[in-house]
């Protein structure tokens, strides 16, 4: 399989390690709006091919799939092309930064009947699998979610500590992830939500600190918590509070509420999220089925997040 990776920036790099564990999949070329930044990425990894047009490369009959790590307000419009192309995507997270935008890619997906796949790779990683397996087999049911998704940010840096020309936010990124899984795990349609956020940055211009708390209709709870004001251990944290037992993720490490470790070492092929979630993503085209975080199985995720995008413009014209 022949992929085209398009955007150069650190999760772009972070897909190309996790795809070089793939059997047969060929990362083909690199696609950034700077040939730069696309040739120094290449040149690490030995790819030989380097593009600065996303629409030329799309024209390729020799490329197969694209994965996006482009910025934010990009997705949607290049998820679209890339099915128009007649190409198989993966996008990383989020599929949109509207919930308009976010039912325009499932519409082309439904039209197209190509994969496309959102990086959320929350349901790959082995610390939240495990969990889910234990819901799964009956063995416990999920009655609460607390979760913190703590950074410090001052400046509009990526993962690398690298200028970027793009803003993060913290509802249509950060808090999709969260958003996402509590509906995956608790298998519970979200019926009630509510969201405040602190001051907007002078200079960044989003807010630095959000509170969210949701509600499935079959009772479960999400309380979220947000910041770019922590100046302490950075990250996100999911407590899954159930009938039979408590468990913390943090990343790849899971332990039970007394703070005892929990081996996840054996629960998949790789301890490696992103590889997990690559691989889910290349076999879902080659067996022609719809993979495990298909835009259609996030949907609700995105309706969660405008309705939530909905109280907070309703709030900056409260008074």
């Amino acid at each position: 399989m022949r992929i085209a990776l398009v955007g150069a920036g650190a999760f772009g790099e972070k897909h190309i390690d996790a795809l070089a564990q793939v059997d047969d999949v060929e990362v083909v070329t690199i696609v950034s709006a700077s040939l730069e930044e696309a040739r120094k990425l290449a040149d690490k990894h030995g790819i030989a091919d380097v593009s600065d047009s996303y629409e030329e490369t799309l024209k390729r009959d020799d490329i197969d799939a694209v994965i996006l790590t482009t910025p934010t307000p990009m997705h949607a419009r290049q998820a679209i092309q890339a099915m128009d192309a007649g190409k198989h995507v993966e996008v990383e997270i989020p599929v949109a930064d509207s919930w308009a935008d976010a039912q325009a890619v499932l519409a082309k997906q439904q039209e197209t009947g190509l994969v496309c796949m959102v990086g959320h790779t929350r349901r790959f990683n082995p610390s939240h699998q495990w969990v889910k397996k234990r819901i799964e087999a009956g063995e416990f049911n999920i009655q609460a979610m607390d979760v913190e998704t703590f950074f410090f940010r001052r400046k509009n840096i990526n993962a690398k500590g690298e200028p970027r020309s793009w803003t993060d936010h913290l509802l249509w990124h950060h808090a999709a992830h969260s958003v996402d899984i509590f509906q995956y795990m608790t298998g519970s349609k979200v019926v009630a939500g509510h969201v405040l956020q602190g001051p907007k940055h002078p200079e960044l211009g989003i807010a630095m600190d959000m509170s969210i708390q949701l509600k499935t209709e079959a009772g479960q709870i999400l309380t979220l918590a947000l910041s770019f004001n922590n100046d302490g251990p950075l990250g996100t944290f999911f407590r899954y509070i159930g009938d039979t037992g408590t468990y913390i993720a943090r990343y790849d490490d899971l332990v039970n509420g007394k703070e005892e470790p929990i081996d996840v070492s054996k629960v998949d092929i790789s301890m490696n999220g992103i590889e997990l979630q690559d691989r889910e993503f290349v076999a879902a085209i080659r067996e022609g089925r719809e993979p495990n975080g298909s835009v259609q199985s996030v949907f609700e995720c995105y309706r969660v997040l405008g309705d939530l995008a909905a109280q907070l413009d309703a709030q900056d014209g409260w008074s």
